[in-house]
């Protein structure tokens, strides 16, 4: 009945859209992380998973400041069955916001913090190998929010805004997006050399407005989520556009937001509008594939690289097998997709069904 209603939609629904998109059937694996007494998890920005299955949780949490300019950045990992290991970079001067993890094909752990403007990368045992970005400092009488001027300040070399995430390409390049107040991708050699950046302010081809997420395929072509301009922008290693991809999947106008009053369900612009890309992973290979997510109506989408939807699956909601506001994915396989949301402060461990 779900398949037959979903390619109903897709003739009748509020967005014409000529492809049939299968509903994925799926379950949600209970307490897929478990925590020490007495340890809790805040809004769950990240969650990445290493060559070994473990798991890498980065939440706000940890913190009893003030509503408005606390510490909130906790990161912790898991065993592949879930059991508690540690937590890693516990009191770091880094920790502000948390926003993002990632694990690179060497196992390396890498925290991204919106608050501090820092990218810090771990080695396998927790230690700090290399840092990018610069918090601000506590001394200076000046520090304080970062505005967000229209339009924005330039961009400065090796210096980020509320910057969002990080990946690699084959190489060991790095490459950074950045962020909510600059609108570019950052990208530095494998020793952490800055190179170059791309993008500004804008909706053309090539600019950005909120770059969310960042990922990269096997040739090394890199996939920004560019989410208030509800698409994901595909580009060569050295920045040069090669395609963007959007989604228009139907869905049931009478869909409930996770939070809030209901977005609009026709609007082709912004954080909210259905579509809008809040986040990007991209399995191993050979064949990869790509999910993304976003916070209206809230489902999770699968994606060939070329930009074909293959399925859909979820809704936003506070039950298992529902979301609210998928911040992070990770996809060790097309069939098994950890999901880190802000609104439950939890992971789900998803078991798609081919």
């Amino acid at each position: 009945m779900k398949k037959i209603l979903a390619a109903l939609l897709v003739l009748s629904g509020p967005c014409a859209f000529a492809q049939q998109v299968p509903i994925i059937e799926y379950e949600s694996v209970p307490n897929p992380v478990k925590l020490p007494k007495d340890m809790h998890l805040g809004e769950v920005t990240g969650v990445a998973v290493n060559s070994k299955g473990n798991i890498y949780v980065f939440s706000r949490g940890n913190t009893t400041g003030p509503a408005y300019a606390a510490a909130a950045a906790q990161l912790l990992e898991f065993a592949p069955d879930g059991h508690f290991l540690r937590e890693i970079g516990k009191n770091l001067y880094a920790w502000s916001f948390a926003h993002s993890v990632r694990i690179d094909k060497d196992d390396n752990i890498w925290a991204v913090d919106k608050g501090s403007d820092m990218v810090v990368k771990f080695n396998k045992d927790g230690q700090v190998a290399m840092v990018f970005g610069r918090k601000q400092e506590a001394s200076d009488e000046e520090t304080g929010p970062v505005k967000h001027p229209k339009p924005p300040l330039p961009a400065e070399d090796g210096r980020f805004r509320q910057v969002t995430d990080v990946t690699w390409d084959p190489a060991g390049n790095i490459y950074i997006s950045d962020g909510y107040i600059n609108s570019r991708v950052a990208k530095a050699d494998k020793n952490g050399n800055w190179l170059k950046s791309w993008g500004e302010r804008g909706d053309k081809p090539g600019e950005f407005n909120t770059p969310h997420n960042i990922a990269a395929d096997a040739q090394g072509n890199i996939y920004v989520a560019d989410r208030f301009n509800r698409r994901i922008q595909v580009f060569d290693s050295d920045g040069k556009f090669l395609r963007a991809i959007t989604i228009d999947v139907p869905f049931d106008p009478s869909a409930r937001a996770a939070i809030g009053n209901k977005p609009d369900p026709n609007a082709k612009t912004g954080t909210f509008a259905p579509g809008a890309p809040w986040t990007l992973c991209i399995t191993p290979g050979p064949n990869q594939v790509l999910f993304t997510s976003d916070a209206y109506p809230g489902r999770l989408y699968k994606l060939s690289l070329d930009g074909k939807v293959l399925g859909v699956l979820g809704e936003s909601g506070k039950q298992s097998k529902q979301f609210g506001w998928i911040h992070e994915i990770a996809c060790p396989s097309e069939h098994v997709v950890f999901v880190a949301e802000l609104l439950n402060w939890r992971v789900q461990k998803l078991l798609l069904r081919p």
